[in-house]
């Protein structure tokens, strides 16, 4: 379960919280403020914003204490290493005092003007409104085809509808919040956990913008890191695959024991292919190593559950810990 980042008592509920983890996003940070205080201006509710800092490099920290200073709505959370976009926003979410909490990331390819008709359809009686791609500017068409191939692998993997073309980027009641956060998995991949949770949940299709400023912080590796998490914590397809592969072997080891034993004793011809020979050996071990892989991530993420060490550790707060 995720407990209060600071240990304090929580903060005294306001209607809406903004969560948003930043990573190196200095210069991105002030224009995303600027565009986010504007819209929750605009919408005259009781709000605050909730940045933490994954371990920033740079000075978003700093950014996130100046912006704090002079504005009581924004709390900083600062974690103590890099612990990866999924456990972030976990720290965020931790820390919410919102009755709907909205979550987004500070690099503006997400509009957080967007905000006003989530909190009309939230307002019509949904517990989760999430954004829908209808298309991604500045992104190739090759990694376009990679997502929408990961989309509807997952779809049929997971056992649970996963809307395609999301992100993180919601808008989520305080009941949806307290379940998600009393969820213990240790290897989190929270567009799915929402999913899971069930409610009404409604779609905003809106065109995503690349980035305002800077560079993506998600590398090759921590793509497919996310996607294997995406599969692996709601299906054991994979699992399953190495008895199917298995079976399909065992059929194939009798077919191809009765055309060498037909072979030998009916046509008195002996068994040829040195070359196929190795290389069907090559292709069964291949496979059995792939197996073993696959059941060793898994035996892995049962090994880091059962440990069940904190989700994140805080360094440093700023802003105001209680609401008078």
């Amino acid at each position: 379960m995720v407990a209060i980042v600071d240990g304090s008592t929580p903060p005294r509920r306001v209607v809406l919280t903004v969560v948003a983890p930043c990573y190196n996003e200095e210069e991105v940070l002030p224009l995303f403020l600027e565009r986010t205080v504007a819209v929750l201006d605009a919408t005259k509710l009781d709000c605050e914003i909730v940045l933490v800092d994954d371990g920033s490099e740079d000075a978003t920290w700093d950014l996130i204490f100046q912006a704090a200073a002079r504005d009581a709505r924004i709390r900083g959370i600062r974690l103590s290493r890099n612990h990866g976009h999924q456990l972030a926003l976990s720290a965020g979410l931790a820390a919410c005092a919102g009755e709907r909490v909205m979550i987004i990331d500070a690099d503006l390819q997400d509009p957080p003007e967007l905000l006003p008709e989530m909190l009309a359809a939230m307002d019509g009686g949904a517990d989760v409104v999430y954004g829908q791609r209808r298309s991604r500017k500045g992104v190739s068409w090759p990694k376009r085809a990679c997502y929408h191939l990961y989309y509807r692998i997952l779809s049929y993997l997971a056992g649970t509808p996963i809307p395609p073309h999301t992100g993180d980027f919601r808008l989520i009641s305080r009941r949806v919040l307290e379940l998600l956060n009393g969820m213990p998995e240790q290897q989190r991949f929270l567009r799915g956990m929402v999913s899971w949770l069930g409610f009404k949940q409604v779609p905003i299709a809106y065109d995503r913008d690349g980035r305002a400023k800077g560079a993506s912080k998600y590398t090759l590796r921590k793509l497919i890191q996310l996607a294997a998490d995406g599969i692996m914590s709601f299906s054991v397809s994979p699992l399953r695959f190495a008895a199917f592969a298995a079976l399909v072997l065992a059929f194939a080891a009798v077919a191809g024991a009765a055309y060498i034993l037909l072979g030998t004793f009916l046509l008195q011809r002996p068994p040829q292919g040195w070359a196929s020979l190795i290389v069907v050996v090559l292709l069964i071990g291949a496979l059995q190593l792939m197996v073993l892989g696959i059941i060793g991530e898994y035996l892995g993420r049962v090994y880091l559950q059962a440990k069940a060490r904190p989700l994140f550790m805080v360094a440093d707060t700023t802003g105001p810990n209680d609401r008078k």
